[in-house]
């Protein structure tokens, strides 16, 4: 088809942590000449248009998302809302399928892209437009939660099914590992018009699609690709992670700047959590003694807990005074980035999500990782079980409940400079972020994928 440049539209899933990506995606492309439609909430909008490096190529069309009994007005994103109204969320979705009809007739895009709306294909094969079903979670997730998806007549998840691994399945640790805590997720339940449960929206998606894609590189994941192409019978195309491109970033701000600077290279603990994880304050305190619990300084970045209005009301009796000269507890936004790259910084206790997953991975910093949705939990085992290149703070099976004394280990364990799990995980991480920093390696990929879309069109 020779180089001729692409028109592209996109439609993620209303979360941010989901159109964020999709927009780091949207530059790469328009970096080589191809014109993005971006279909986004209208509140949203104004957002998110500085993510926007090529605004000459990239257009914003804003979306009206309707209303929806339960769902309280004025909800645009995940971010507006508690995990337990996601499912009216992914209603309000799929009542959206008129006005993509109308947008996608108007524009005559040649590709679009999309994860949770499932129902697109039947409109873009009308059109003549091909689909593309862009997953930006791992692929070990998708392998684990999401297949197999032919082999089974009822298209039933793995985590239904006996505890043995299927045929081919890459990794058994991962499956026996993650089978009790999954059996009670999402996956199983409601999520959208018509009462579709979770799995069967996503399996759907990736069914129907003309293209499978995944924000991934066979470095990393690739048996774990090769799984799911085999289960839907389709060739995976790979966008490599899809990370910003890095821009004239403002420095890391001065009171953090200086408060950092008081400590010694590599020995401040670092936590943040994402815009999705909601904590109970009960935990929240246990979280905070945990790191006190160390003797190490640290900097917690969390949105308050739930039931509080802000984070110093939550914090237990006495905390503050105790650890005022080496401990901060902060509940507004940080710059993650530049403070996972600050010298003074030596861990980082994470969610797991997936764009944190990758920013740890590109720091120096020993990972701790202490995840709480489907998709971190299996991000997890990747990091702990396959690479190696992490440690999982312990939690009752039961009720996710983690105690201050399994954080804290889980620190030492990686902080303690005689520590050999500490020395593992730090060589191990060494050699990934080697490989995935490789020149040219990412670039790669991305050039690859046009080629493989060109194709497709």
């Amino acid at each position: 088809m020779g180089n001729h440049n692409l028109d592209i539209a996109m439609f993620p899933w209303l979360a941010m942590g989901h159109i964020i990506p999709y927009i780091h995606l949207a530059n790469q492309l328009a970096a080589r000449g191809h014109r993005i439609s971006f279909l986004i909430p209208k509140k949203t909008v104004p957002k998110l248009q500085h993510h926007s490096l090529h605004p000459n190529l990239i257009t914003f069309h804003p979306l009206t998302v309707p209303d929806v009994d339960g769902l309280p007005l004025g909800t645009e994103t995940a971010s507006d809302i508690p995990l337990s109204l996601n499912n009216l969320l992914a209603v309000a979705l799929d009542l959206m399928a008129h006005q993509l009809q109308e947008i996608l007739t108007t524009i005559k895009p040649q590709l679009v892209f999309y994860d949770f709306a499932y129902w697109l294909p039947d409109i873009t094969k009308s059109l003549g437009i091909k689909s593309v079903c862009y997953h930006v979670v791992s692929a070990t997730s998708l392998a684990f939660a999401l297949v197999p998806a032919r082999h089974v007549p009822d298209h039933r998840p793995i985590y239904e099914e006996a505890r043995e691994p299927p045929p081919g399945f890459p990794s058994s640790s991962i499956l026996l590992r993650c089978h009790e805590i999954l059996s009670m997720s999402i996956l199983s339940r409601p999520f959208g018009n018509g009462a579709i449960k979770f799995y069967e929206r996503l399996t759907r998606g990736m069914q129907n699609c003309d293209a499978l894609a995944v924000r991934s590189c066979r470095e990393l994941e690739g048996k774990f690709c090769d799984y799911i192409g085999t289960q839907y019978g389709k060739s995976l195309l790979f966008t490599g992670l899809a990370l910003p491109e890095p821009t004239n970033t403002p420095a890391l701000e001065d009171r953090w700047a200086k408060w950092l600077e008081k400590f010694e290279i590599g020995s401040v603990v670092f936590c943040a959590f994402g815009s999705q994880y909601f904590i109970e304050k009960d935990q929240f305190q246990e979280l905070v003694l945990g790191f006190e619990l160390t003797g190490l300084p640290f900097f917690v970045a969390l949105k308050p807990p739930i039931g509080c209005k802000t984070i110093e009301e939550a914090l237990p009796h006495g905390f503050e005074e105790r650890v005022k000269e080496r401990g901060v507890v902060h509940g507004g936004w940080i710059q993650q980035t530049l403070i996972l790259s600050h010298p003074s910084i030596g861990c980082f206790v994470s969610h797991c999500g997936f764009g944190s997953m990758m920013e740890g991975l590109m720091s120096d910093n020993q990972i701790v990782l202490v995840p709480d949705l489907v998709d971190q939990i299996l991000n997890t085992k990747l990091l702990v079980e396959e690479l190696k290149v992490a440690v999982e703070v312990n939690r009752e099976l039961e009720n996710r409940w983690f105690s201050k004394e399994s954080l804290s280990k889980a620190i030492d364990s990686v902080m303690d400079k005689e520590s050999e799990v500490g020395m593992m995980v730090k060589a191990n991480h060494a050699k990934v972020k080697e490989v995935i920093e490789k020149p040219g390696l990412m670039d790669g990929y991305i050039d690859k994928f046009v080629e493989d879309l060109r194709q497709l069109v």
